[in-house]
């Protein structure tokens, strides 16, 4: 491996449950919003940033729950590990619209998912600790 790669990711959830998956431009996977980083920023300020760039979403900060650290394989940097640290964002909103550099968004039940491609932090990792944390399986 080349390295770890922090990201703040955000497991956002509508009052049906669903949760909102992102796909980047010129990438097949789905994921959860959020992104780098920057060198002396906070994992929930990375949040908050990225959540603005990439769907338009300025939530509070109140709203956000820190749910834990996980690390997967990058999806798009080949040798890299990327170590998230993933909160759990509430919203009554459900138009949540791709900017910059998001191609499409979609929920989707977190327990059906049914067939979309996923990036493994998503599918490995995330849905199924927000599972077990809901009490489903």
């Amino acid at each position: 491996m080349f390295g770890t790669i922090r990201i703040a990711a955000a497991l956002l959830v509508r009052p049906d449950g669903r949760t909102l998956l992102v796909r980047k431009r010129g990438v097949q996977a789905f994921m959860q919003p959020g992104g780098k980083i920057e060198p002396g920023e906070t994992p929930q300020a990375a949040l908050m940033r990225e959540l603005q760039e990439e769907i338009g979403f300025d939530p509070e900060h109140g709203s956000c729950e820190a749910l834990g650290e996980f690390t997967a394989e990058a999806l798009n940097e080949p040798g890299r590990l990327v170590l998230a640290h993933v909160f759990l964002v509430r919203t009554q909103r459900t138009d949540f619209r791709p900017s910059g550099e998001i191609e499409e968004v979609r929920w989707i039940s977190p327990f059906d998912p049914g067939p979309v491609a996923m990036a493994s932090l998503t599918a490995d990792h995330i849905l199924p600790f927000y599972r077990a944390l809901s009490g489903g399986s």
